[in-house]
């Protein structure tokens, strides 16, 4: 059997050639077995591909001895909260997030909504498989039901903001025809905000091309319904909405990056001297931040696997990545994609300021260059090249993920892909955009001629 849709942290590959119905049932089985579980909440995203492959799982789960809690069309955040809340053994959610239509996968957790990866599960799952280990089973002694988790766990999106004072917002909501229209539906009773909904229906076929808001060609639609109808920010998600993208009252992209700084500002405003999280591509802005409010800037290496762990073994207040994920410890410390627009709205609705001059000042204090990848032949021989080369200027050097090199004005961070043989780079500086603009074509034409270079 294939197993190719196995990854780092979860289960992600073209169906059926690498994830299908059969491999899906055997997943359930050995998921359960392995874990030992008696309860499982299991949902599944919008695909066309997933009703069937959630069949299959269920059978697995069923098969294996587990009562499973069918919570239906749902975003991976809502196994998040269903797990915790109802204090189920684990949850299981299909989908492929941002990933082309014909891709699917599974997102697993176990109980309080830890997750299932390499080392705490996901490795031994494929094992299982691979070694054809699973227990035989001939009936289904475990329980299927349905579950209405979404009142609850609506109630519990609303726990973070205080309605009371909030002035009416214009909001533009682009939930790609996936899965966050449905929240939004259900949250527009309970807010006095006026959403202009663009793709906001659950599509399968993806009529508006994947909904992956970090494709340049993905942000104009919500852009240009921001302008046109003078809203106060918009909002873009992926497909299985774990993940927020905001834009300014101009149209605007906002980085990740910056969103970050301003959530941690909002907790630090409330909770004072709390801890904060963050991944190590772009740091100035937040550390400086953090710091300025009385919190504890602390890094992790990058992905839900380590910033969870960092969350919960420092028991931070929030966390967050510069590539919009953004995990809450009141969460569970999972992340979500409603969380932080809800918070940035209620910043919104209590102040006069708008979007874009709350974070002017940020963005001209860290001008950061986003992330840019490269597709190399010799990854890692480029970056040693990239470290030898500004070993002698930079005044620390860091290796928590990637390649961290500081110098007095600027900085960067190279990492390598985990699942591709590409490199991404980050580059920021302080308060310098041409100097952050020439270090990254100088570290862009390293890396090119690095990789072109006879090893």
């Amino acid at each position: 059997m294939d197993l190719s849709c196995f990854k780092a942290y979860d289960i992600r590959g073209k169906v059926p050639e690498q994830l299908n119905i059969d491999l899906a049932e055997k997943i359930g089985v050995a998921y359960a077995t392995i874990l030992k579980t008696k309860k499982v909440v299991v949902g599944y995203d919008i695909r066309e591909s997933s009703p069937e492959l959630v069949e299959a799982l269920i059978r697995g789960l069923r098969a294996a001895g587990t009562d499973v809690y069918n919570i239906g069309m749902c975003g991976t955040e809502q196994i998040y909260f269903s797990t915790f809340h109802y204090k189920m053994d684990g949850g299981i959610m299909v989908t492929a997030s941002h990933n082309p239509k014909d891709y699917n996968g599974l997102k697993l957790v176990m109980n309080d909504a830890r997750p299932v990866y390499g080392e705490t599960g996901l490795t031994a799952i494929k094992e299982m498989i691979a070694t054809d280990s699973c227990p035989n089973v001939t009936e289904l002694t475990g329980s299927e039901q349905p579950l209405d988790a979404m009142a609850d766990y609506i109630q519990h999106l609303l726990g973070y903001i205080d309605l009371k004072g909030i002035k009416p917002l214009k909001i533009v909501v682009n939930a790609g025809h996936g899965g966050a229209g449905m929240v939004i539906d259900e949250l527009e009773r309970h807010l006095p905000f006026e959403f202009i909904k663009i793709h906001h229906n659950p599509d399968g076929t993806f009529p508006a091309g994947v909904p992956n808001p970090l494709l340049v060609e993905n942000r104009l639609s919500t852009q240009e319904a921001v302008i046109k109808h003078g809203a106060d920010f918009g909002i873009a998600w992926d497909g299985d909405f774990d993940r927020c993208f905001m834009f300014d009252e101009k149209g605007n992209f906002i980085e990740g990056y910056y969103i970050v700084g301003l959530l941690a500002q909002q907790f630090l405003s409330r909770y004072p001297g709390e801890k904060i999280i963050h991944d190590p591509r772009l740091t100035w802005n937040t550390q400086a931040v953090v710091t300025e409010h009385g919190g504890t800037p602390i890094e992790s290496k990058t992905g839900h696997a380590f910033i969870k762990q960092a969350m919960r073994e420092k028991d931070a207040i929030y966390g967050g990545e510069m590539s919009a994920h953004h995990y809450f410890r009141s969460f569970a410390y999972c992340d979500s994609g409603m969380i932080p627009w809800l918070l940035l709205a209620e910043l919104l609705g209590r102040s006069d300021a708008t979007l874009s001059s709350l974070l002017e000042d940020r963005m001209a204090a860290f001008p950061a260059s986003g992330e840019i990848n490269r597709t190399l032949k010799n990854p890692e021989k480029v970056l040693k090249s990239i470290e030898n080369h500004y070993s002698t200027q930079a005044s620390d050097v860091a290796f928590v993920d990637g390649l961290s090199m500081e110098f007095s004005d600027w900085r960067f961070n190279l990492r390598l892909s985990n699942t591709e043989p590409l490199v991404r780079l980050n580059v920021e500086s302080r308060g310098n955009q041409a100097l952050m603009e020439e270090r990254t074509e100088e570290l862009l034409q390293a890396i090119k001629q690095f990789d072109s270079a006879d090893s």
